[in-house]
């Protein structure tokens, strides 16, 4: 069995978050050129490509699995190696999620674990459809995701669902709504996107409103508090989770634009198997904590 030299290894991993040799080289303590001789002579010792050398640097498919078990390796040292010295470096969590899990019930969610724990999270925020992507490659160590299945050698939690509906401004509603959300109304009021690849707001509409995909004008930000505030303004409307406008809909700043329709969204959580007891210190965490956030199926 091939056992990879894990120096090597953290060189790869430095190269690929600081996005180059030189920042990899300054993290590392080392030379550039030692960086370089490590993740060669690992691609020698495994006889092929592990990183990609462009502009910023990128891992092969293989030096992605790699990573993964680097990123495994480390949490399990910290489980059996560490102790929680609030003077020793933190440990560093890398974690995939949704912008609206993030901006609703994700941080209060951390909170006992960040009070107890020296620790610091990189929290990646990527559309729940493409956070599982992230920890296929290795680049974090837990995501939350819509997919239900995990990963060969993860494990996943159900952890509930997030409810959206569609709302927009009073004013918006009287400007593009006068008589009511219908199919055409829809095709001139501006809506919101979080990216090119959100297919929420599109999916609601194909399946209430027979609209296809694209027929809507949206404004593209990748912020689930910009969604907010562009429906508060009068800019826009758009699908957010009823948890992160409870006040707006009680106080009338926000109203919902389609009454009796919304659309649920479960939520799982991923993460490597087996867990360090830090992970699994955090997954029971989060998972307790959602039970009375989240919508919850019947048993």
């Amino acid at each position: 069995m091939k056992r990879p030299d894990y120096r090597a290894l953290q060189a790869l991993d430095a190269v690929i978050k600081e996005r180059g040799f030189e920042r990899a080289a300054d993290k590392l303590c080392i030379t550039q050129p030692a960086v370089s001789q490590r993740i060669k002579q690992l691609e020698s010792f495994f006889g092929q490509q592990l990183l990609v050398r462009t502009i910023p640097p990128k891992a092969t498919k293989q030096g992605e699995h790699l990573l993964g078990l680097l990123h495994q390796v480390e949490l399990l040292e910290q489980q059996w190696l560490g102790d929680n010295d609030h003077n020793a470096t933190p440990l560093l969590l890398s974690i995939a999620v949704n912008a609206d899990s993030l901006a609703t019930w994700l941080l209060p969610a951390l909170k006992p674990v960040l009070d107890k724990n020296n620790l610091r999270f990189d929290i990646i925020v990527k559309d729940e459809e493409h956070t599982l992507d992230l920890l296929r490659l290795g680049t974090v160590v837990g995501a939350i995701s819509i997919q239900e299945l995990p990963l060969p050698g993860c494990l996943s939690d159900r952890l509930g669902a997030l409810d959206y509906i569609f709302v927009a401004s009073p004013d918006f509603a009287k400007r593009y709504f006068p008589n009511g959300v219908t199919r055409s109304t829809l095709m001139k009021a501006p809506a919101v996107a979080f990216d090119h690849l959100d297919d929420m707001h599109q999916m609601f509409l194909n399946e209430n409103f027979n609209l296809a995909p694209g027929s809507v004008v949206c404004h593209i930000t990748s912020s689930s508090e910009a969604f907010v505030q562009l429906a508060k303004q009068g800019n826009a409307c758009c699908m957010l989770p009823i948890l992160q406008v409870e006040k707006e809909l009680q106080s009338g700043e926000l109203v919902n634009l389609t009454e009796g329709l919304f659309q649920r969204r479960m939520l799982y959580w991923h993460r490597f198997a087996p867990e360090s007891s830090m992970m699994q210190n955090i997954s029971e965490t989060i998972i307790n904590y959602v039970k009375n956030i989240l919508w919850q199926p019947e048993q």
